[in-house]
């Protein structure tokens, strides 16, 4: 078969016009197919560019049809949401480019985009699918934003990802996804072995992931077989695929990765291995970070800590994944020491500390301004081994002042370590820590509690809202907590609300126009949390 060749350039009008625009009429002149004769050029691209537009939007141009009828879309037998909830969600989708203005003053609307989220998460949950009718937008929407793709594309299902294999601006969907078009089944191994040979990195990576949901150690095995052969920059793709359902089955594997050439592949596996506390890198940590950390007893007002850091940072060390060089600003000492501690297991600490729990260790005054930076390496340790009595610890109580906490006064520390607490706990400390500090510094704690705040949090919250507003503030300084609780706060707290959103008289000193603003925006809330309710409601 002979294969012809053309010299006819394949750029599109559209393309030709915006490298017209990006180069500039001088360098680049329209091409003159496109444009009127003898008009200057800059006006004659945007005439172009104007009805290249129109064109794009009326539809494609009629094209040579292929040989076949595409196949039929895939049956999903998950059932379409109610009539009012798809009345709904068309909605959602027809405002997902946002209604909110420019500036600090929002109105009383509800910001529709931000719901849209939470309408498909409670139309997963009851297993719905998604109306044919509404597959473009969603799609569309997979595509704009990627923290709602995964929601949208499980909505959408496989007549979603089917419908995105007819258009390539959908393409994204098939890459995305564990469960694309064509994508075998975890059962049958040769399929799989047929696309992790042959599939693109995306395909392998999603690839990867679903067969490790289904059967971890199969996943493993896989990964295996070609990891010699592998780039370095994959190796470090796949190799974090193993956090979901890690165990110490995975020990033997993640070892030989400790002796990989990549420096990032070792410290990933080293992080793997060290959340891992019965493994032999966490031993040797352990073994190392208790070379460093004693007791001493000799000193008047009770037993200190002590700490000596390592003088060297050998090659068994940079082995298990320690980084010999420190970030600019740090010393290398403390800088291996924090490493060392933060991947030894949590549970060699109190048989080295003289038998004291968490809190009691936590307690212990650390000399020669050691606290801080061993502190630090227990939040990062307590973090990574998901350890909730060691949190509580490091945390404190909420109404103690932060600078003066036992382990951490970072906000992103603390939400971390709230991360590994149970909803319950996690949203009654927030409450508290809200309650006697107020909100300028809850912003990250908020952003780990479970939706729908519980009842303690949610007042607290609203609380501090109301004395912000007695205050005479503008809500906008508040704008971020504000969004919060549009998105967070039980919908059953709409009637309590109430009566916050009328204007209040303002106090001489208040910001002028302030109990107006105000007042706006606790409609906002209230309109906001009344239909979100509706949302649930439609969804039955």
């Amino acid at each position: 078969m002979t294969t012809r060749t053309h010299s006819r350039s394949t750029t599109s009008p559209w393309e030709a016009l915006v490298t017209c625009a990006l180069l500039g009429t001088d360098r680049r002149p329209p091409p003159a197919e496109l444009v009127s004769p003898g008009a200057e050029p800059s006006l004659a691209l945007l005439d172009a560019a104007a009805v290249q537009t129109l064109r794009r939007r009326a539809g494609l141009r009629p094209a040579t049809a292929p040989a076949g009828r595409p196949a039929a879309a895939p049956h999903d037998p998950r059932p379409v949401p109610p009539a009012a909830a798809r009345l709904r969600l068309a909605q959602l989708l027809a405002d997902r480019a946002g209604t909110a203005g420019s500036g600090g003053r929002r109105g009383t609307s509800p910001d529709l985009t931000e719901l849209l989220p939470q309408w498909l998460a409670a139309a997963g949950e009851r297993g719905y699918r998604a109306p044919a009718s509404a597959l473009p937008a969603l799609l569309d929407v997979a595509r704009a934003r990627t923290d709602l793709r995964p929601q949208a594309l499980a909505f959408a299902g496989p007549r979603g990802l089917w419908l995105a294999g007819l258009n390539p601006e959908w393409r994204f969907a098939l890459r995305g996804g564990a469960q694309g078009p064509g994508r075998p089944s975890p059962d049958d191994a040769d399929a799989v072995r047929l696309l992790w040979d042959e599939g693109l990195f995306a395909e392998r990576v999603a690839l990867l992931s679903a067969l490790r949901a289904h059967d971890a150690a199969a996943a493993r095995d896989l990964l295996a077989t070609t990891w010699a052969s592998e780039r370095a920059e994959d190796r470090l793709m796949f190799l974090d695929s193993l956090r979901a359902g890690l165990t110490g089955a995975d020990e033997p594997f993640l070892e030989q990765a400790l002796a990989d050439r990549s420096r990032n592949v070792r410290a990933t596996a080293a992080e793997l291995l060290s959340a891992l506390p019965r493994s032999a890198l966490a031993a040797r940590m352990a073994a190392r970070a208790a070379s460093c950390v004693a007791l001493d007893h000799s000193r008047d007002g009770g037993p200190v800590i002590a700490v000596e850091a390592p003088h060297e940072c050998d090659a068994d060390m940079q082995r298990d994944g320690v980084v010999p060089t420190a970030p600019a600003g740090r010393g290398e000492r403390s800088w291996w020491f924090g490493q060392l501690v933060e991947a030894a297991p949590l549970s060699a600490w109190p048989a080295r500390l003289g038998g004291r729990t968490p809190r009691e260790a936590v307690a212990l005054p650390v000399a020669d301004d050691w606290a801080d930076e061993l502190h630090a390496a227990w939040c990062r340790a307590a973090v990574r081994q998901h350890d909730a009595e060691w949190s509580r610890a490091l945390l404190g109580a909420p109404a103690a002042p932060p600078s003066s906490g036992p382990g951490t006064t970072s906000p992103a520390e603390r939400s971390r370590l709230l991360a590994t607490l149970p909803d319950g706990e996690r949203a009654a400390w927030v409450a508290g820590f809200i309650a006697a500090h107020g909100l300028p510094e809850a912003f990250q704690l908020l952003g780990v509690c479970t939706v729908p705040w519980a009842e303690p949090l949610g007042r607290a919250v609203v609380d501090a809202l109301d004395i912000a507003r007695e205050a005479g503030s503008y809500p906008w300084s508040f704008s971020g907590v504000m969004g919060l609780a549009e998105r967070c706060l039980d919908p059953a707290e709409a009637a309590r609300l109430e009566i916050l959103t009328a204007t209040p008289d303002e106090p001489e000193d208040a910001s002028p126009g302030a109990g107006g603003y105000w007042s706006e925006a606790f409609q906002r809330l209230v309109s906001t949390l009344r239909l979100r309710a509706a949302m649930h409601a439609e969804l039955g």
